[in-house]
């Protein structure tokens, strides 16, 4: 599992951690219960969690967004809510239930966290004008991460078009022989663009839509940021390669090789998607 990205955002003068994994949000309600009182932060929480109504709520959001949620043990634990002796901790629940709304947390980023939906719920209940803010500023940091990330994206496609022009220009003036038909020059443009998606995504256009047949689009429109500037680099050098008159075969094993280390490089050395070596390579 990759690790959870971090964010800050600052609510009313509180530092709030908001931390983003498999595409979900995750906001520390530690952080959010310090704004009332930062000394009896699990206190607060617990006796959130301990309110009939937070059980409701918390049981109807798992049942929605959690195929493994245990209902047979929510219930047990509704018909305890409202006691003066009913006592729920978060870790209690998640580890009874199976539930994957709140997350409790030790070491570097400790703490109790729920998903942003369950974490509104309860800035709520601490104060309805700090709920406010909270999803204000929680609205800007995603637009902030979204436009970055929209800039990055288009400029690494804007990246890629123009090395795709250097990469058929090469191919149309070293590998494609004279008086031959439009299909038959199309088909040497697919093998070189197939060399470079072998090179990097480590299958075939054709291999890729097979394995995936219920998305739109290519492989390339479903890259990662990092990938597409693999993308743009390897395609310029494979331009210079077949400039240089060196095989298909050998051109293959050389992108291939600059792609994982440039990608090892881009994400600072972890685990990335299997590249290769590529299984077969035409000489």
């Amino acid at each position: 599992m990759s690790k959870p990205k971090k964010s800050t955002i600052e609510v009313q003068g509180a530092a709030i951690t908001v931390l983003s994994q498999k595409d979900e949000d995750y906001i520390c309600l530690t952080d959010i219960a310090r704004f009332k009182d930062s000394e009896r932060t699990d206190y607060i929480i617990q006796n959130w969690l301990r309110n009939r109504n937070t059980i409701e709520f918390l049981g109807v959001w798992e049942r929605l967004n959690n195929p493994g949620f245990n209902p047979i043990e929510f219930d047990g634990i509704r018909k305890q809510a409202g006691l003066n002796s009913f006592v729920l901790t978060a870790k209690r629940w998640i580890e009874v239930t199976n539930a994957v709304g709140l997350i409790s947390k030790a070491g570097r980023y400790g703490g109790t966290y729920a998903h942003k939906d369950i974490a509104f719920e309860f800035a709520s209940w601490v104060s309805v004008e700090f709920k406010l803010y909270l999803i204000k500023e929680f609205q800007r940091l995603k637009e902030d991460e979204n436009r970055r990330l929209s800039l990055a994206w288009n400029l690494n496609r804007t990246l890629s078009k123009l090395n795709y022009r250097i990469h058929t220009d090469a191919i149309k003036a070293h590998l494609i022989p004279p008086e031959i038909t439009p299909a038959q020059a199309a088909i040497t443009y697919a093998t070189e663009a197939d060399v470079l998606n072998v090179a990097l995504f480590g299958q075939t256009a054709r291999q890729w839509r097979d394995a995936n047949p219920k998305l739109e689009g290519n492989v390339r429109d479903h890259a990662t940021i990092e990938q597409l500037l693999v993308l743009a680099n390897i395609e310029g050098m494979n331009a210079e390669f077949i400039h240089m008159g060196l095989s298909q075969g050998e051109r293959l094993k050389r992108l291939n090789q600059i792609a994982i280390r440039q990608m090892q490089t881009l994400t600072a050395h972890t685990v990335v998607r299997q590249l290769g070596p590529p299984k077969e390579a035409k000489e």
